[in-house]
């Protein structure tokens, strides 16, 4: 476990970046570059929970934290994700309180949550390692729900009070996609969500979090009051690297001629 909780309440910034191929190969190569987390995409990524546990496996030796974002707050597919040896859990759309607390039940045993028991899993050293794994959940496994409807700003501060809620993560395009307001992140209405999400979090002894492509924006949101930020992705490393190295020998070509 890489601490990413205690670290989060020190009051640390902690940066990470999406893993949206399915691969273990970029998966390694991402968690070998210095990020703090990574975060394995299975609601918009490439791959299902086979090509998971092979990027979990591949980031095992590195230092980053391994994060999951699940396509949905079933209980079943948060604690499948945890048994493989995820460190923490992201839930998309998570609208109200009663959502949140249906996250957290999937992420924590009894009595916090109603996570099923199960002893010969990866993330438990095959049952070797499983009563110092069982009593370090709640201060290890990282909880991550994302702000980003109408209906989860109208809960914002019911969802942050919830036990095991640890990080309000935001998604832009998805919230103003919601506002109405598209991929303005300019928007008074947008950077009003994201003062509300900030302001929820940090009166509940939360985090907020975001994900962001252009490294510009970070002065703006680390201001604000965010902590747990990412920027980027394996695809957009490889595409941009791509495209660079293509344009640069294009122009090289053009000054042979």
């Amino acid at each position: 476990m890489k601490k990413l909780k205690k670290r989060l309440k020190n009051g640390e910034t902690l940066h990470g970046c999406w893993l949206n191929l399915g691969s273990p190969l970029t998966a390694e190569i991402v968690g070998l570059s210095g990020f703090d987390w990574v975060l394995i995409d299975l609601e918009h990524g490439a791959g299902t929970e086979k090509e998971a546990l092979a990027q979990i496996q591949a980031l095992g030796h590195t230092s980053a934290g391994i994060l999951v974002r699940v396509e949905s707050a079933e209980p079943q597919r948060i604690q499948r994700i945890l048994d493989m040896g995820a460190e923490g859990v992201m839930c998309p759309k998570i609208n109200n309180a009663s959502e949140a607390k249906k996250v957290v039940n999937g992420l924590q045993y009894p009595p916090m949550g109603q996570r099923g028991v199960a002893k010969m899993v990866r993330a438990t050293q095959f049952a070797l390692n499983f009563q110092s794994y069982y009593e370090n959940a709640p201060e290890t496994i990282l909880g991550i729900v994302q702000i980003e409807t109408k209906e989860s700003l109208n809960h914002v501060e019911e969802i942050a009070q919830i036990e095991g809620v640890d990080v309000l993560f935001i998604g832009p395009a998805d919230l103003t996609m919601e506002l109405g307001i598209f991929g303005q992140f300019n928007h008074p209405e947008y950077l009003a969500a994201v003062e509300k999400t900030i302001k929820a979090a940090n009166q509940a002894g939360k985090s907020a979090g975001i994900l962001f492509f252009n490294p510009e924006e970070y002065s703006t949101y680390h201001q604000m009051g965010i902590r747990f930020i990412a920027c980027g992705a394996d695809g957009t490393f490889v595409a941009n690297g791509a495209k660079a190295m293509a344009e640069k020998l294009a122009q090289l070509r053009t000054q042979q001629s």
